[in-house]
C-alpha cells in the first residue's frame, strides 16, 4: 500500500488561483502481518545439537576457522606433499619426553575438548595438540582442513607412569568420543577427525588392542578406531593450545584441574 503526502503552494492572481505540488513523499507500509524483512539475519542461523550418548563434539556454526580462501576450500592452492616431505612426515615421532615421563597420542575428533579431558587426568604432566599421520611436512591448520594431507587432529599426552597408567588414558579416550563413526565426530566431518590410538611402544600397542576388544563388546556398532605407530608430531598453532582452559571462543575459562568432572563445553 502506498501512502503519499503532497505539499502544495497556492498562487492567486486577479483572475485565477493555481495550486502547484512541490513534493511527493511515498513510503511502503507493512503488510497485514506487519513483517519486516532483514536479509542479514540469515547468517545467524542456529542448529540444534544432536542428542547422543557420546559427548557432543561437533563445531557449531560460529566455530573459528583461520582465513582460508575459496581455492583452499576447494582443495586447490594448498601445498602438495613430495617424496622428501612425505618421508619426514611419515617418520617416527623423534621428540623426547621429560625424564621419567612417557608419551601417548590420541585422535578423537576436534582436539580442543579432547585436550581438556586429558589435562584433567591425574598423572598427566603436559598436553599438546597437533597434527600427525599425514604426508605433508610441517602442515598448517589450513593444510589439514583442506582434507588433502591425511593428517589427524591429535593430542600428545606426556604422563608419569608412576602416577598414571596407560590404561587410564585409554579409558579417557573411549569416554571422550564416538569411536564408531568413520572420519566424523558429530557435525565435524573429515579425515582429520578420525578416531585413532598412536602407540610409542609394543606395550602401548598391546594395551590399545586389548582395550578396543573390551569396548567393542559394549557397543552394537563396529569400532573404526585405527591403532598405528606414532608418527611425526607437528604442534598446532599456539592459539589451539589449551584452547578451552584459556577461555575458548566466548572467554569462559574451563577448569583443567586434576580430577575435575565439570562438563566440557567443546567450543568455549
Amino acid at each position: 500500500m502506498l501512502k503519499s503526502l503532497a505539499i502544495i503552494t497556492t498562487t492567486t492572481t486577479s483572475t485565477t488561483t493555481t495550486t502547484t505540488p512541490l513534493l511527493l513523499i511515498s513510503s511502503a507500509s507493512s503488510t497485514a502481518s506487519n513483517s519486516l524483512s532483514k536479509p542479514f539475519l540469515s547468517i545467524f542461523t542456529f542448529r540444534a545439537k544432536p542428542i547422543s550418548s557420546f559427548p557432543a563434539t561437533h563445531r557449531p556454526i560460529f566455530s573459528y576457522k583461520s582465513p582460508m580462501n575459496l581455492l583452499n576450500k576447494l582443495g586447490f592452492g594448498t601445498r602438495s606433499p613430495n617424496s622428501d616431505s612425505s618421508s619426514i612426515a611419515q617418520g617416527p615421532d623423534d621428540d623426547v619426553p621429560a625424564p621419567g615421563q612417557q608419551f601417548a597420542q590420541f585422535g578423537a575428533g576436534c582436539f580442543w575438548g579432547v585436550e581438556l579431558a586429558f589435562q584433567r587426568v591425574p598423572g598427566v604432566t603436559k598436553t599438546e595438540v597437533g597434527y600427525t599421520q599425514g604426508f605433508l611436512h610441517n602442515p598448517s591448520y589450513e593444510d589439514v582442513c583442506s582434507g588433502t594431507t591425511n593428517h589427524s587432529e591429535v593430542v600428545r599426552v606426556q604422563y608419569d607412569p608412576k602416577d598414571c597408567s596407560y590404561e587410564s588414558l585409554l579409558d579417557t579416550f573411549w569416554a571422550r568420543h564416538d569411536p564408531t563413526t568413520l572420519n566424523r565426530q558429530g557435525n565435524d566431518v573429515g579425515t582429520q577427525y578420525r578416531s585413532g590410538i598412536y602407540f610409542y611402544t609394543p606395550e602401548q600397542e598391546n594395551a590399545a588392542k586389548e582395550s578396543l576388544e573390551r569396548h567393542q563388546k559394549l557397543l552394537n556398532r563396529k569400532i573404526v578406531t585405527e591403532i598405528l605407530p606414532a608418527k611425526k608430531f607437528y604442534r598446532a598453532e599456539e592459539y589451539h593450545q589449551q584452547y578451552l582452559e584459556k577461555g575458548g571462543r566466548f572467554g569462559f575459562k574451563q577448569s583443567a584441574g586434576k580430577g575435575c568432572n565439570d562438563p566440557i563445553r567443546c567450543y568455549g
